[in-house]
């Protein structure tokens, strides 16, 4: 009786589990995202069809997959999965592992995958406690974090791991847990019929910030107070999120529409409309580290040598947005946005990259003058390798008589200073 207990227990915890629990993939053919690791072929589909595993550690941003492809490499592997946690558990929770995996191996044959939620929340200590065991094989360690593992985990033990890199999941990753969530009536939400608007969709989606466990969570409220055979709509999703959700498809017309906004409002030294689209978009879901790619571009694009600071302080903007992390970061993006939108503006090192590889592209691989050359060996200074070659430091203000450009482009011009900012003509 009390093993039938037990099954009914377990029963309607899974009927009462959150729905992205309930919804978590058991097969690859389920697993949304990673396609990289997951797909026929790829490093930890192989390694699991042909059973040879090693410890890992999976890392990657929140609800990206990491604890579920350590069950369903368990699954695959008919291996035991023991759940332990970086934050909860310590040696004793440890010792008794070890234990129940030796009897494991001694009496059923059967591997043991030891998944180590947030890993890098271990002390050294404890990461040491996990050598010998990773070393012998007792237990292969799957471990899962969030930080750079080459900062948080011991050098000894990330020596003995495969480190494979989750990413964040695309606009389409997502659309298809949100398609399997509304068309299972087992572990979803089929049987409630539900329909959704696309604007709505696209709310859910821009919320999760590629997390899919953040938007099951926010779909699954919406669920709760929309009646059955309704739609989810966009308001719904905005008042439960506690936000204002913007119209901002990632994929679609609209993103294109404010980046371009952005972009072209900085180019045209307007700092308040730059300023306001990059509110715009922040408040729209966008992640800030492409702001922050994109204000990288564009200081060496718009601004170049006008400003060669300018650079300097975009790749501090995209340092401090990847330690900050939102909503603190916006600060920053907004501290860089303005500088560099009332920046001296110059395209010149653009413009002669452009014509640089044009040329390259038509005139093909032209030789390397003579006395540009090195000649390392005796037979290349005989063949007049570095012949005449002028050390510019040994001549007067560093100039030098020769050509530096192949014969055939010789007095070509590329580079064309503009008359503005500190390196003008």
């Amino acid at each position: 009786m009390s093993d039938l207990f037990d099954i009914q227990l377990q029963n309607s915890f899974s009927r009462e589990a959150p729905l992205a629990d309930r919804m978590r993939p058991r097969d690859f053919s389920e697993f949304a995202g990673q396609a990289h690791l997951v797909e026929i072929d790829k490093p930890i589909r192989r390694m699991v069809e042909k059973d040879y595993l090693t410890s890992s550690i999976l890392w990657g941003p929140p609800g990206t997959g990491k604890t579920t492809l350590a069950k369903i490499i368990a699954e695959k592997t008919k291996s035991d999965f023991v759940f332990f946690s970086a934050v909860t558990s310590g040696i004793p929770e440890l010792r008794k592992i070890i234990k129940e995996a030796e009897e494991r191996r001694k009496f059923y044959q059967k591997k043991t995958i030891l998944f180590v939620d947030e890993i890098h929340r271990l002390n050294k200590a404890q990461q040491d406690a996990f050598l010998p065991h990773t070393e012998s094989g007792l237990f292969i360690l799957i471990g899962a974090t969030t930080e750079n593992p080459s900062f948080e985990v011991i050098n000894a033990l990330l020596s003995r791991c495969q480190v494979y890199v989750l990413n964040r999941l695309e606009e389409s990753d997502l659309k298809k847990v949100l398609d399997r969530v509304l068309a299972d009536s087992v572990r979803g939400l089929g049987n409630l019929k539900l329909k959704i608007d696309p604007q709505a969709e696209i709310a859910l989606i821009n919320f999760a910030d590629g997390d899919a466990r953040r938007m099951l969570n926010l779909l699954e409220l919406c669920a709760k107070q929309t009646k059955v055979q309704s739609e989810i709509t966009l308001e719904t999703v905005a008042q439960i999120a506690q936000k204002k959700t913007l119209l901002y498809d990632q994929a679609g017309e609209e993103h294109y529409n404010l980046i371009s906004a952005f972009i072209k409002s900085m180019r045209g030294s307007d700092p308040d409309a730059a300023i306001y689209y990059l509110a715009r978009i922040i408040e729209s879901g966008e992640d800030p580290l492409f702001l922050a790619r994109r204000m990288v571009i564009f200081a060496s694009e718009d601004i170049g040598n006008a400003d060669p600071e300018a650079l300097k302080l975009a790749i501090a903007v995209k340092e401090a947005v990847n330690f900050v992390g939102l909503p603190e970061a916006a600060i920053n993006l907004a501290h860089g946005v303005t500088y560099l939108a009332c920046a001296p503006k110059s395209n010149a090192s653009y413009v002669a990259l452009r014509m640089a590889q044009a040329e390259v592209k038509n005139s093909g691989a032209l030789p390397v003058p003579l006395h540009l050359r090195n000649a390392p060996t005796k037979m290349m200074k005989e063949l007049g390798y570095g012949k005449n070659y002028e050390y510019a430091h040994d001549q007067l203000q560093q100039k030098v008589s020769h050509a530096h450009l192949p014969e055939k482009l010789k007095g070509r011009i590329f580079y064309k200073v503009k008359k503005n900012g500190i390196l003008s003509s």
